[in-house]
């Protein structure tokens, strides 16, 4: 199995044929639109703004307001911390040889037994949210935070300034990896079957 991703199984659910070119064979490249540069660029500054105090570039200063009241939670920040999971759900490194899952949370900030949870999403509104990143991302923290009881975690859409929040406990974490299952074992199998 090669390891796995949120937007790597969104590929594969989209177009198989895309997942293979892509991710088995890496024949082919995707290149960054006009979109996927600017949700880059909005990234950054909000990553070195939190991490650094880097002033945010004036064509983005509509999201500071949002950044600064993050940068208010007490705890201890991790901006575009990478995240890996083994097979048995165990914490690993992003690159070790086991990982079985990988993951970029944006922004986590750990505050004793409790965790926030940020993923910044640059499309203009929240409609077509899913919050299945966030379950995937909060049962990878409680892995690697064990102190971690309970997660508070949002998409925040930065350009409508629109917030979807989910809670996540840890007696639940196995949930969060369940409705993966089905797709991971197309995957398997399309990887086994060459087709």
């Amino acid at each position: 199995m090669i390891a796995w991703s949120y937007s790597s199984l969104k590929t594969f659910q989209q177009c198989p044929k895309k997942y293979y070119h892509l991710r088995v064979a890496r024949d082919y490249k995707d290149e960054d639109s006009t979109a996927t540069i600017y949700g880059k660029e909005v990234h950054k500054a909000a990553e070195d703004y939190i991490r650094d105090g880097t002033p945010v570039p004036a064509k983005y200063s509509f999201v500071v307001p949002m950044l600064d009241a993050l940068k208010d939670i007490e705890g201890e920040k991790h901006c575009e911390i990478k995240l890996g999971l083994k097979s048995d759900l165990s914490p690993c490194d992003f690159f070790d040889e086991e990982v079985w899952w990988r993951g970029v949370a944006d922004l986590l900030i750990i505050s004793g037994d409790m965790a926030y949870l940020i993923d910044y999403k640059t499309s203009k509104n929240a409609r077509y949210a899913d919050t299945g990143q966030l379950d995937l991302l909060a049962a990878a923290t409680f892995a690697k935070y064990p102190e971690v009881k309970h997660i508070k975690s949002a998409l925040i859409f930065v350009v409508s300034n629109e917030f979807v929040n989910k809670n996540h406990v840890v007696d639940q974490k196995i949930h969060y990896i369940k409705p993966f299952v089905f797709d991971l074992e197309r995957i398997e199998s399309a990887l086994k079957t060459n087709v």
